[in-house]
């Protein structure tokens, strides 16, 4: 599957062309200025190099497709420098800095690309600077002004490819969290159907069936109930939605829902840092937990989560009995720490805010925003 939705294949599939290209080009350079070469034949042997590691670095790269090839590529970078004083075979130190070419010609590039395809930007301009200061060293300080040029296209090139192929990598990851994700919800699809025709209709059944009996049975149906809405929350094709270290809250206030408790949530994520929602998550769980403490043995709750511009409002409302300000107070006072840090503490700590709203017969309901 990785290899399948791997985007550097094009560019590393491009740098085997662009080294037997630029190799061929070499070659056609040494035919066209044969006779000004000092010893012809040390430029056949430094071509007859630069052609052999140009097979054993392209059938290298070829292996690998995709992979970072981060040794090859620093060997490559070697080799190429070695070829590149190789000219020295054919032409003597003086007439290269007189203006005779270095033979390795847009060959020298090689190294370049494979480094910034492979460690990216800074792996480009770690190549670019390596061959430039080998031109350099060939070329002699008095000659800086002519081979500036070449030192700006080998910069450039490492800066544009490398900044490319960080660009696909992180696509490429994506891409492939994307394929998992619509794999497990397929899967979670298909196990829900299966689910659905046998386990969910014995559990109605039973929840059905155990109402109508009533006696001890009211208690099994009382557990169905809960196993049918447990299943079907587990079962939710909802997809696995983050980014970096941020979560989908609703993903995680999914699960809360019980045959008292109802969770509303968007349609779409609402993405959280991982810890944020996390303590949230927490602050949501003890207002339930007071829900069934202290609301009635036949209270109702409702979680609702929205987003309000940039704040995320999460209401947890129940229908119980209810209470006064005053007597949550003086709970805080008496050292009960369920409302005090459980609660508003962990919103606080968040930077958010926390309202409550209650009266005797009327429920309770919170309100967190972070």
């Amino acid at each position: 599957m990785e290899r399948s939705v791997d985007l550097l294949q094009p560019l590393w599939r491009a740098l085997v062309v662009f080294r037997v290209v630029t190799w061929v080009f070499a070659g056609f350079g040494v035919w066209t200025r044969w006779d000004g070469i000092v010893h012809p034949y040390g430029a056949v042997l430094q071509l007859a190099v630069m052609g052999v590691w140009t097979a054993v670095s392209s059938y290298g790269y070829s292996i690998r497709w995709g992979r970072r090839n981060t040794r090859l590529a620093f060997v490559d970078l070697i080799v190429t420098v070695g070829c590149m004083y190789a000219t020295l075979w054919a032409q003597p130190l003086v007439d290269i800095r007189a203006g005779a070419s270095v033979l390795t010609s847009v060959w020298a590039a090689g190294p370049v690309l494979a480094l910034a395809i492979s460690r990216g930007r800074d792996g480009g301009l770690l190549g670019a600077a390596t061959i430039s200061v080998a031109l350099l060293s060939l070329r002699g300080i008095d000659n800086v002004s002519k081979i500036l040029s070449n030192v700006q296209l080998l910069l450039v090139a490492g800066l544009v490819v490398g900044y490319a192929a960080t660009t696909m990598r992180r696509a490429g990851e994506r891409l492939r969290s994307a394929i998992a994700a619509e794999s497990a919800t397929a899967e979670r699809l298909r196990l829900s159907r299966s689910i659905h025709d046998g386990v969910l209709q014995v559990l109605a059944q039973v929840q059905r069936r155990g109402t109508a009996i009533g006696g001890e049975a009211l208690e099994l149906a009382e557990l169905a109930a809960e196993q049918e809405v447990a299943l079907r929350t587990l079962m939710s094709p909802r997809p696995a939605v983050g980014e970096g270290d941020r979560v989908d809250l609703c993903r995680l206030l999914l699960p809360l829902a019980t045959t008292r408790v109802e969770v509303v949530v968007p349609a779409g994520p609402v993405l959280l840092p991982a810890a944020t929602a996390s303590e949230l998550v927490a602050a949501v769980k003890e207002a339930l937990s007071n829900v069934t403490k202290h609301a009635g043995p036949d209270a109702r709750a409702w979680v609702v989560v929205e987003e309000v511009g940039e704040e995320v409002v999460v209401s947890i409302r129940d229908d119980g009995i209810g209470t006064t300000p005053a007597r949550l107070e003086q709970a805080r006072v008496d050292g009960h720490l369920g409302v005090s840090q459980s609660i508003r503490g962990r919103i606080t700590d968040l930077g958010g805010t926390v309202t409550v709203h209650t009266a005797p017969g009327e429920g309770t309901e919170w309100e967190l925003k972070v």
